[in-house]
């Protein structure tokens, strides 16, 4: 039986319940992370807690957890569950009160609930790369923080669906930002440019992976803000994520990006991640 996690304690999924008056399910009031994992290893799993705590104190929100804390919480979920491969998703809302916009009165006990389940790495996609649409990106101006507010992610992604491309990549005014669900590169001249991190995208942890191996590998990096006919024009393009790692973009709005095949410096990156998978998991 699947155990999931809520408050302290590990539960079966069939008893897993959520309250009417729960905050993050009538306003959508909590955060959320979502940490791989490998071979039955967390991967840089203390990058996303301090993540996760971060958005938490963003939004005020005392958790009560340190990252070591909540690191175990999730290895237990995993050995629980007896997952080897696959990925761990862990909410906090502010918890059960009356419904009103205004935080509880006096506090209430915020509701951490997390579950993992189990797949395989996106092979396919990485190795043959993905299509992708632009759309304007709606979201609010917070994109920093890793909230449950996520319907502008939901809309654009659909839009993605509907027009038979894997992600959406989005863009205010002429300026790209991120995708409905990962982070945006361009790479021009061997050289990678992504949005600088701020207020309009969510600093990604596998967005910091390819940092650190374009250190690595003296490659380029310029966090600069860039332009949907630049991104169009480039030699190469990825999207980032937990879940889809370093995955070439061959295709925008059904144009062809550079030679339409997997380019030589994604290449590089991929090869660099595997390696880090083995080096940050634990």
């Amino acid at each position: 039986m699947t155990k999931v996690f809520i408050n302290g304690e590990f539960i079966d999924q069939s008893e897993a319940k959520v309250s009417y008056e729960d905050r993050g399910y009538v306003f959508g009031d909590g955060i959320y992370e979502y940490i791989r994992a490998y071979d039955g290893k967390l991967f840089t799993v203390t990058e996303h807690f301090e993540r996760f705590l971060r958005s938490a104190a963003e939004i005020q929100l005392d958790l009560g957890y340190t990252v070591e804390e909540l690191i175990d919480v999730v290895r237990e979920l995993l050995k629980v569950n007896q997952i080897k491969n696959g990925g761990i998703y862990i909410q906090a809302t502010r918890g059960v009160a009356p419904r009103n916009h205004s935080f509880p009165t006096p506090d209430v006990k915020p509701v951490i609930m997390a579950f993992a389940k189990s797949y395989d790495r996106p092979f396919e996609d990485l190795e043959n790369g993905i299509n992708a649409a632009t759309v304007e990106d709606i979201r609010w101006l917070r994109c920093d923080i890793k909230s449950l507010n996520l319907l502008g992610n939901v809309l654009a992604k659909e839009y993605a669906v509907k027009y038979n491309t894997s992600e959406a990549i989005q863009h205010r005014g002429d300026i790209v930002t991120e995708g409905a669900s990962s982070n945006v590169y361009a790479i021009k001249d061997g050289a990678i440019y992504t949005h600088p991190v701020n207020n309009y995208i969510l600093n990604g942890i596998t967005r910091k992976v390819i940092k650190w191996i374009s250190e690595d590998e003296d490659i380029p990096f310029k966090e600069e803000t860039f332009t949907v006919e630049f991104l169009k024009n480039a030699d190469e393009v990825i999207v980032s994520s937990t879940s889809a790692e370093v995955t070439p973009v061959v295709k925008i709005d059904g144009e062809q990006v550079g030679e339409g095949t997997v380019g030589p410096v994604t290449r590089k990156l991929q090869e660099g991640f595997n390696k880090y998978i083995e080096t940050r998991s634990n």
